[in-house]
């Protein structure tokens, strides 16, 4: 399978230590199987820090080894799952060396609060945060070794 990361600087190589905590499914190296999705994240990224669009792609085959979290669907289940990681009071962390699921819209920070002070149910916060522009997945390489079966193309 072909990943692309978008950027705004070419990944030579993937440095976890680099990668921003408190993300829909942890402190990861995020990628996506949609070469348009990566094109659109990288314009976002270019907007917003600077920098010109730049996207990196890499093989991945799963050889059996990982320990792999999917969430094929905006399920409680994913909503409980996003609110854990993205939630900075909290010290959450997973076993999963890659996590595959739906990406939650820009809202997340609201969302948390009023989960959190009990202003909206897990029901609500999973409506919510289902992305406006039509559901899109995104792959969470979550560890060194999900990062070791990344091959830079």
């Amino acid at each position: 399978m072909i990943l692309f990361h978008g950027s705004t600087v070419p990944i030579e190589k993937v440095d976890l230590s680099k990668s921003r905590p408190n993300k829909d499914f942890g402190r990861a190296f995020y990628l996506s199987d949609n070469e348009q999705q990566a094109i659109a994240m990288a314009g976002f990224k270019a907007l917003t820090v600077g920098g010109i669009r730049v996207v990196t792609s890499f093989a991945f085959e799963d050889d059996g080894t990982l320990n792999i979290k999917r969430f094929d669907a905006y399920t409680e289940d994913w909503a409980d799952f996003v609110f854990n990681n993205r939630d900075e009071r909290q010290n959450y962390s997973h076993p999963y060396d890659i996590v595959y699921g739906p990406i939650a819209n820009d809202t997340v920070g609201v969302q948390i609060r009023d989960l959190r002070e009990r202003k909206i149910s897990l029901q609500t916060f999973l409506e919510n945060l289902r992305y406006h522009k039509g559901i899109t997945f995104q792959y969470a390489f979550c560890s060194p070794l999900a990062i070791s079966k990344l091959i830079k193309l």
